[in-house]
């Protein structure tokens, strides 16, 4: 029996071997990045693509709740979105910070993320301490808990805000500007809670980097400055771009997002409804769609950002 086992499992072994020499080594790793990914497609398809689906055509329609009847359903068309941009100055207004907040907050956070990333990857003593605590608020920070601590005044600096900073931008900015850079500071605190997966994502790039090609870099006369703008950063060009959206996905489906509030409490408002509110959601969908589109026709991966590391790598074997 155990020898049949082992026959089989060998077959199996060459079947598969023979199944995978058809593919080039491109087609190979999507094909293991599509099996990672497997469970969380099966769980969309499965949970969330109806859902989805059903929102859009509810964005379409006047929906009123009867009792005994359920939902009742009236085909109005684009009006959703006729009204949500010509009458609601509320949401525009909201849509718009979020949109300039975003292009100031991504930036920033991800610039702290990689400076501490950067401070911890060198070597002293309780390293994997310090590691911890800049992980342990992605742990402990549930939307009840950042709400609480918003509310305390918890995420912002007390000695910025009463540095008389606020007035002067105010005075000097026009007001889109001032309001997103106000909001900055006043949750600057909020914002090292919020970047613990890209300290993480970071520290992993930053320790599979090869030391040998700043010693060769050294060797040629490049400084320490040269070095990160010459070999570090364009070797995480990669990470960057996923810290990036997943700061923007982040961002963009906290609980205590405003436009996510302003959504929910117009889905209750028996003067917009579910239908209002579906229409809200997808043009809120649709900018989220465009800043990650945007952001990554900006940092994706050039040719040119590899030349370095693939020349490496060429004269290493």
């Amino acid at each position: 029996m155990r020898k049949w086992i082992t026959s089989r499992l060998q077959s199996i072994k060459k079947h598969v071997a023979s199944w995978g020499s058809k593919f080039t080594n491109a087609q190979r790793e999507s094909l293991v990045g599509y099996a990672f990914i497997s469970i969380w497609l099966i769980g969309f398809i499965g949970l969330t693509a109806i859902p989805l689906i059903q929102s859009l055509l509810y964005s379409f329609h006047q929906i009123t709740i009867v009792g005994g009847e359920g939902i009742r359903l009236f085909f109005i068309g684009l009006t959703n979105y006729i009204r949500i941009f010509s009458t609601d100055l509320d949401f525009l207004s909201a849509l718009q910070t979020f949109a300039i907040e975003m292009v100031i907050f991504v930036p920033v956070m991800n610039i702290l993320a990689l400076m501490i990333a950067i401070l911890l990857n060198r070597k002293f003593k309780f390293r994997g301490f310090f590691r911890a605590i800049f992980f342990l608020p992605v742990i402990i920070t549930s939307g009840p808990v950042i709400a609480e601590l918003l509310r305390q005044g918890a995420g912002s600096i007390p000695s910025l805000t009463d540095s008389g900073l606020f007035d002067i931008l105010s005075s000097t900015l026009p007001r889109f500007l001032s309001e997103p850079i106000q909001s900055l500071f006043s949750q600057i605190i909020f914002m090292l809670w919020f970047s613990g997966v890209q300290v993480v994502l970071y520290l992993a790039g930053l320790q599979k980097l090869d030391t040998s090609m700043y010693e060769a870099a050294q060797i040629d006369g490049a400084n320490a400055w040269e070095s990160f703008w010459k070999i570090t950063l364009p070797s995480l060009r990669p990470l960057i771009l996923v810290a990036s959206i997943y700061t923007i996905v982040t961002l963009a489906t906290f609980a205590n997002n405003p436009l996510i509030l302003l959504i929910s409490s117009d889905m209750f408002d028996p003067n917009k409804g579910y239908g209002y509110a579906s229409s809200m959601a997808w043009i809120y969908f649709a900018v989220i769609a465009l800043l990650l589109w945007f952001t990554t026709n900006l940092i994706q991966p050039k040719e040119k950002g590899y030349r370095v590391v693939k020349e490496y790598s060429r004269l290493k074997r």
